[in-house]
């Protein structure tokens, strides 16, 4: 049975950050992933999905970055991947493919990992297997009428492959949006159904939002100075799309001719009920939107980058009335995509390490001593979820991990 100090689950850029930490430290491991590299980026998404950062914040650590010739463009799947990739070469990372785990199983003071290609042994784990991997669905999903096709995100490809007729995409954060608009781009009428979202400008005052929220240090806000990081931790993504100067927000949807209803509550024979919450939802991402912008202005006047002036955007446009009803049964509605979120798959965690919703329970990503996480929303800092966040995470639980290894090892020699 193969023995190392560490694994890593996951061949991902969070994988592979702590895989370059940890061969940094000289501590053994090996990565472990169940399909290629960068898996996800090859096989799971849309044509046209690109990244919401611009390519100059593709960084990972130990210098390595994008180094192309565009830095304010969007890296499409295919080209993530293949960054992804390009640094797992460059690392020299340990990874072995095709390797599916099964279970994680403690084992006198160490650990179990089982995989279909055999068993290790390990004094630490480091679970990198990504928070997206399974589509998180509605329970009432299984109850549509007859002849509407129902698909996810990683199963919807392009307008194309949809049928002709009406399209319902249910959710309104980056992945909502970005369908939507291409959906509706294609000729079909579009509903987008939107409950709580993070409404952003992609450009504000001549630069990409996420310049200003990553200079100011906003993305860099630590998860110990959030009151409620809870909260923090479950907020849809944002309301952006990976085209320069592009805004594609519930406005810019609705003057293309995108209906907007509100979030969708239930089916109930064959009527998709929605909430008539709208008004609330919006109003209230306008002024989480406003608040951050009032920030990027102190920070931009105390730094002297006040030379643009301050923007302020329309309230987002709510149909009056909102409708509260489709009938599904009438064949306006043919298609429906379920944009409604992701979480991780954690299944094969045989480890008391979850609350009662069967979330997993850490303190910036130590779940405990001697196992850990990357790769989940602000697990350390605002920006742990985004490509550029998984260097200063994995710096900072590879320090915890080895602090760790060294106990065991002096425990074990006393």
């Amino acid at each position: 049975m193969p023995n190392v100090s560490t694994v890593v689950i996951g061949a991902g850029h969070c994988g592979l950050a702590m895989s370059r930490c940890l061969t940094d430290r000289s501590i053994d491991h090996v990565v472990l992933e169940r399909g290629e590299v960068a898996q996800s980026w090859r096989t799971r998404w849309w044509d046209s999905l690109r990244l919401l950062t611009p390519n100059w914040m593709s960084r990972l650590p130990g210098g390595y970055a994008y180094q192309g010739d565009d830095p304010d463009g969007y890296l499409a799947a295919r080209e993530v991947a293949d960054l992804i990739a390009g640094y797992a070469s460059q690392c020299g990372a340990p990874v072995q493919v095709g390797t599916t785990v099964t279970a994680v199983q403690h084992d006198d003071g160490g650990y179990l990992i089982q995989t279909d290609q055999g068993t290790w042994r390990a004094r630490s784990v480091v679970l990198a297997s990504g928070a997206c991997s399974m589509q998180v669905l509605p329970p009432f999903v299984d109850q549509l009428p007859p002849g509407i096709t129902s698909l996810t995100p990683d199963q919807y490809r392009s307008p194309q492959a949809l049928p002709e007729g009406g399209v319902l995409v249910v959710g309104a954060s980056a992945t909502g949006i970005q369908i939507a608009d291409e959906v509706h781009r294609s000729g079909r009428p579009v509903t987008i159904a939107s409950g709580e979202h993070v409404r952003l400008p992609r450009t504000y005052r001549g630069r990409d939002i996420l310049w200003w929220m990553d200079t100011s240090g906003l993305l860099d806000e630590d998860y110990t100075e959030i009151d409620d990081v809870r909260r923090a931790r479950s907020l849809p993504s944002m309301q952006l799309v990976g085209s320069p100067g592009r805004t594609i927000d519930l406005n810019a949807l609705q003057a293309l001719g995108v209906r907007l209803i509100g979030r969708l509550a239930g089916i109930r024979d064959g009527i998709a009920q929605f909430s008539g919450s709208l008004p609330n939802v919006c109003a209230l991402a306008d002024l989480k939107m406003v608040r951050l912008l009032d920030a990027i202005d102190i920070w931009a006047a105390s730094a002297d980058l006040d030379e643009t002036p301050a923007e302020r955007f329309a309230p987002t446009l709510v149909p009056a009335p909102v409708p509260l009803s489709i009938d599904l049964r009438k064949g306006e509605i043919r298609t429906i995509i379920w944009a409604t979120g992701f979480q991780p798959d954690m299944s094969w965690l045989d480890l008391p390490v979850f609350d009662r919703k069967q979330r997993l329970i850490h303190d910036g990503g130590v779940v405990t001593p001697g196992l850990y996480v990357l790769g989940l929303p602000f697990l350390r800092r605002r920006k742990s979820s985004l490509i550029d966040g998984a260097a200063a995470d994995a710096a900072a639980l590879a320090a915890h991990l080895a602090g760790h290894l060294d106990g065991v090892t002096a425990r074990s020699s006393a």
